[in-house]
């Protein structure tokens, strides 16, 4: 009974350190956000500070998302090293608790965490990341009166159609694809010889065409013209626009099996949306392996000193740790390496990094 309810104790002690650090870091990088929006935003017209702060709201839940195995590291290493430090571990370990029993209830509640944050916090975040987008849009996107002008950035695609090829810039993309932003259209003719250059406020994806609204035509032998509506004719499909503008990580968790049979059905590569799919897969065990790794270096009790060396040690560790994640995604999207294998390799190597130095402190 008093093992079942200190377990209890540990797992809530923990849930409180986590929820503590991820609503601090998420104020902090709110006001940063809203600080550089701001000003961003301080010669648009159309930005207001209350649609600048719309936006960082809307944009900081998804930035969070890549935040959240540090906040769960911290939190637990916060958790247990307050634990040693008003020696309830010590009292603890007297009533015959192990190390294990200290760790159990943060793995367990880590992997609650790990299934929430997969199932509906990334729903979400990606919902808001959409609206993000369509409020950047409306404060920052007055193409329409100063004229866009290539800048080499944004989001690039050529296209082949009856009339001849283009090239598509788009500064901004919404609705995976669908809806561009700053759109600045290249055409050439069957021979390869460019003919003019439109340049449209927005742009929207239709069946053989793109609809481009507020365009303006700057034909090679002729005059500028405006256009309110103009039909841009397109042999992409819906699956390689979705392929060429969307990120993997702007799909909801819910949507990604049906990217990915949508990539393949259409023969495009798919490897960003399974190598998401299964990070978020795998996100509830590497929250847990956070907590092994967390608790191999703060389970030490403060009368035996050296705290800031397991302090630092821990957050060394969980930076090696983003670090390799990083190498392993970057293979896999270059397809040297397997999505599952890049996504998994990671949790394994923190899971060891975790058990290792507890099996050898706790179990000799």
């Amino acid at each position: 009974m008093v093992a079942g309810r200190l377990s209890r104790y540990f797992g809530r002690r923990f849930l409180g350190a986590s929820l503590t650090v991820f609503v601090g870091v998420f104020g902090l990088v709110l006001l940063v956000d809203y600080i550089e929006l701001m000003r961003r935003s301080a010669g648009e017209a159309n930005a207001s500070a209350m649609l600048a702060a719309g936006i960082s709201v809307t944009r900081v839940p998804q930035i969070m998302e890549r935040i959240m195995p540090f906040a769960v590291l911290v939190g637990a290493m916060l958790c247990y090293l307050n634990l040693s430090r008003r020696l309830e571990l010590v009292v603890a370990r007297s009533a015959g608790m192990s190390a294990w029993q200290f760790v159990a209830p943060a793995v367990l509640a880590a992997l609650v965490i790990g299934v929430f944050a997969t199932a509906v916090y990334n729903p979400v975040a990606a919902m808001l990341q959409e609206q993000s987008k369509r409020l950047e849009d409306r404060a920052f996107n007055n193409a329409a009166q100063t004229g866009l002008q290539s800048t080499g950035t944004g989001f690039w695609v050529r296209q082949k159609s009856v009339d001849g090829q283009s090239i598509i810039n788009a500064v901004t993309s919404t609705d995976q694809g669908v809806r561009l932003g700053g759109v600045t259209v290249f055409m050439y003719d069957q021979a390869g010889r460019f003919i003019e250059r439109i340049e449209a406020k927005i742009a929207m994806l239709n069946e053989g065409y793109w609809r481009l609204i507020e365009a303006r035509r700057y034909p090679v032998d002729a005059l500028p013209e405006r256009v309110a509506d103009y039909a841009l004719k397109t042999n992409l499909t819906l699956a390689q626009v979705r392929e060429t503008f969307a990120t993997p990580e702007t799909v909801s968790f819910w949507d990604l099996p049906f990217f990915i049979e949508m990539a393949d059905h259409a023969g495009l590569a798919a490897a960003g949306y399974r190598l998401q799919y299964q990070k978020l897969i795998s996100r509830p065990a590497l929250l847990a392996a956070m907590v092994l790794v967390a608790a191999a270096f703060s389970l030490r009790f403060f009368r035996f000193g050296g705290v800031q060396k397991m302090v630092l040690s821990g957050i060394v560790s969980g930076f090696l740790l983003y670090v390799l994640s990083k190498v392993t995604e970057d293979l896999s999207k270059a397809e040297l390496m397997h999505p599952a294998a890049a996504a998994w390799l990671p949790v394994f190597i923190g899971v060891l990094t975790g058990l290792v130095p507890l099996l050898y402190l706790e179990d000799g």
